[in-house]
């Protein structure tokens, strides 16, 4: 005879059958004929053999890894124990066969007996429960034993959980080889149930399922200063069976049916149970969660609380709703995408210009090495030509190398690259404004950006940039343009815009530089008029550039046509620079939101006053680690920074979300933003506090409330049909 064999099962992923055992043993080779084909394929000769697979199929069943027994002490369990030993032995021992009898217990026909081996299935059901591992199964066989039994079995598992219970049933009267009324007929039946069913007896077994089970939520709870554990109810682990069934006789403990009677307080005080908790959770936390996620069972929220975000939760956070506040134009695409754009540039020039602009570039296309001010030689009326030839002709290493590796390390390039910020900003030289004012990047820009929205599963994106740069004469024109072409490329640009499923809602944030000076005031009135012909898309202001140039007190003048018209305000701020810049920015301009605001970590009283008044940092951490320099363990020489300050944030209190900045040059994605945070945070962050993170993006997104809470209960309904149909 050939035997089974089977690896062992992956840590945590055990497949126990637990059976109740009666006077008839043949039923549990029954149901392991139907799982374990493998074992033995006792219905080859079935007839409706294709069905009894599908069904094992369709329910996900697996070969089990163990066999646990619960039964009794009488004669006849002893009998039957032998002969499911003989079949056992017969087979090569294919699996560990465990087995428990209730001490003492023979007929079950005492109040005394049936309390007694109703502890013990309990007690053998939670420790299989907690044996099988977090991607296991356990398989409940209600087909053996008395009535009784296979009745708290089955609330066994209604209680701790079961993949499937399984059943066999036949006809009445049963086909006479299964009968074996005597002895002699019962030696015969381990042969029988060693291989193959002959048709006729086959035909008269049918294994089914007959439900299944969820673990109820009220084990995991505290109640006296403990959960329902294995730990709590202690129960030895049977000794798997050798040359004859050893089974472990297991008496009542003086306290009784302990797991039983604490099972029924537990029934009877769980609306109480589950207030104290959810009570407990909302005590401890600084942000509220989606609201989806307090109806979750509480060892799901604790594993969520307790469990903190590594790379390998990437694929998880990239299938959940994300909305990302902060997201320039100008850096959000990856060279790839700028290569798309610069060739519907180039198909739209005519050969002669495309002659003179390869020409006017050909001092760069020629040598490895370009010095740093080779930007300043593509600043001219035809700078969208020459950038785009320059992304199509030059190789990927000249690319490469003058884009982004000659800032490398970047680690703090504010202060410790002899270029400063402009190092960070290099590798946007050849995208942003230096495409956009050219009408033939709008279109596959837009695309780009819808087609890297969705790659990143966001929900809802407010890009931003400066219309008035790309488009000096008409800035209201590029903005109706980028719009519509983002429209056409599949986002959803305006409130109750029919678009297919996980379109995007894309809105838009016109970026005012602080360098402007005097200018400002223009372009304030510019935004102003357009966001009456724009409402729906151009959301709001933010205000950029050197934060040293001209104090919030000195420009807000220049923002009063937008006060009026309630435009909301963000503010670039604190990025490695004062608190009393960020002070100056909430309190000079009203600002809704500050982007960055690090320093804000600096100053305690400041950051209360922004907790009690809701104003939420925009936190894009690979860019704050660029620009300013903090610690991160995939980054080597950024060892001597400082600690990440969203510990201090979440501690406190304060509205925090994360975002990317610039995607295409810090080359991230918003999922990585948040595996980044998670490094960067002195003692990490949890699932729990990511996901509330999460919700603070769509809590302070800048479009009418009305439509802020449609995407905010979407994105709750999704969650939370991801986090109950997948574990992260």
């Amino acid at each position: 005879m050939t035997l089974w064999t089977r690896s062992p099962p992956p840590a945590g992923h055990r497949t126990i059958l637990l059976c109740t055992l009666g006077a008839s043993w043949a039923v549990i080779p029954e149901i392991i004929g139907w799982l374990a084909p493998g074992i033995v394929d006792l219905y080859a000769h079935h007839p409706h053999r294709a069905a009894l697979d599908a069904l094992r199929q369709q329910h996900g069943l697996r070969a089990p890894d163990e066999l646990w027994i619960c039964t009794t002490e009488g004669a006849q369990t002893q009998s039957s124990l032998r002969w499911l030993h003989a079949w056992w032995q017969a087979l090569g021992a294919p699996l560990p066969l465990r087995v428990w009898a209730a001490a003492g217990t023979d007929q079950l026909a005492s109040q005394a007996e049936c309390d007694h081996i109703r502890e013990l299935t309990m007690r053998v059901t939670l420790l299989a429960s907690e044996h099988t591992g977090p991607h296991g199964q356990l398989l409940l066989s209600l087909a053996g034993g008395r009535k009784t039994m296979s009745a708290d079995l089955q609330t066994a598992g209604s209680l701790f959980g079961a993949h499937a219970w399984l059943h066999v049933v036949g006809p009445d009267p049963l086909h006479p080889a299964l009968l074996a009324r005597s002895e002699q007929e019962r030696a015969r039946q381990p042969a029988l149930f060693s291989a193959p069913l002959p048709a006729d007896v086959a035909s008269a077994i049918t294994p089914l399922i007959a439900g299944s089970g969820e673990r109820s939520e009220l084990l995991d709870l505290e109640l006296g200063g403990r959960t329902i554990t294995s730990q709590h109810f202690a129960l030895p682990l049977a000794r798997s069976a050798g040359r004859q069934v050893d089974a472990l006789a297991w008496p009542l403990p003086p306290g009784g049916d302990e797991l039983h009677r604490a099972l029924g307080e537990r029934q009877r005080q769980s609306s109480q149970l589950l207030g104290n908790f959810l009570a407990s959770v909302a005590a401890s936390e600084r942000h509220e969660n989606w609201r989806s996620l307090y109806r979750l069972p509480p060892a799901q929220i604790e594993r969520l609380r307790t469990t903190f975000l590594s790379s390998s939760h990437a694929p998880w956070l990239r299938t959940l709703p994300k909305a990302d506040l902060h997201r320039h134009i100008g850096g959000c695409l990856a060279l790839d995408a700028q290569r798309k754009v610069a060739q519907a540039i180039w198909d739209e020039i005519s050969c002669q210009n495309r002659l003179q602009r390869l020409q006017d570039i050909h001092h760069l296309l020629c040598k490895q090495d370009w010095n740093w001010t080779w930007p300043d030689s593509l600043r001219s009326p035809h700078r969208a030509e020459l950038c785009a030839a320059l992304l199509l002709h030059a190789s990927d290493a000249q690319l490469q190398r003058h884009l982004f590796s000659v800032t490398e390390p970047r680690v703090a390039l504010k202060h410790r690259h002899r270029h400063g910020f402009s190092a960070y900003e290099r590798p946007g030289e050849l995208s942003g404004s230096a495409l956009l004012t050219h009408p033939g990047a709008i279109a596959p820009y837009a695309q780009a950006i819808v087609e890297q929205a969705q790659a990143e599963g966001l929900d809802y994106l407010e890009l931003r940039g400066s219309p008035h740069k790309y488009r000096p004469s008409e800035p209201a024109a590029f903005l109706h343009a980028l719009r519509d072409a983002l429209r056409k490329a599949g986002a959803q640009v305006a409130p109750g815009q029919s678009a297919a499923a996980g379109a995007p809602r894309i809105g838009f944030l016109w970026i005012l530089d602080r360098r402007q000076g005097d200018a400002m005031h223009h372009v304030v009135r510019a935004a102003v008029l357009a966001r009456r012909e724009l409402e729906n898309f151009l959301l709001g202001l933010d205000l950029a550039g050197d934060e040293g140039t001209l104090r919030p007190d000195e420009v807000a003048p220049a923002f009063v046509p937008a006060f009026a018209d309630c435009l909301p305000l963000t503010i670039h701020a604190g990025e490695g620079e004062s608190a009393e810049n960020i002070w100056q920015a909430a309190y000079h301009l009203h600002a809704d939101r500050i982007g960055h605001g690090l320093s804000i970590a600096d100053h305690p009283h400041l950051a209360t006053r922004f907790r009690d008044r809701g104003i939420c940092l925009e936190l894009c951490p690979s860019s704050n680690r660029e620009v300013v320099g903090f610690f991160d363990p995939a980054h080597p020489s950024s060892a001597d920074c400082p600690r990440y300050p969203l510990r201090r944030f979440i501690a406190e209190g304060l509205p925090a979300t994360i975002c990317t900045d610039n995607p295409g040059i810090s080359r991230t994605t918003l999922a990585d933003e948040y595996l980044a945070a998670a490094r960067m945070t002195d003692g990490g962050i949890t699932l729990w506090e990511s996901l509330a993170l999460m919700r603070q993006a769509f809590v302070h997104g800048f479009v009418p409330s009305a439509e802020r809470e449609g995407l905010l209960n979407r994105a709750d309904q999704r969650i939370y049909r991801l986090l109950t149909t997948r574990t992260p």
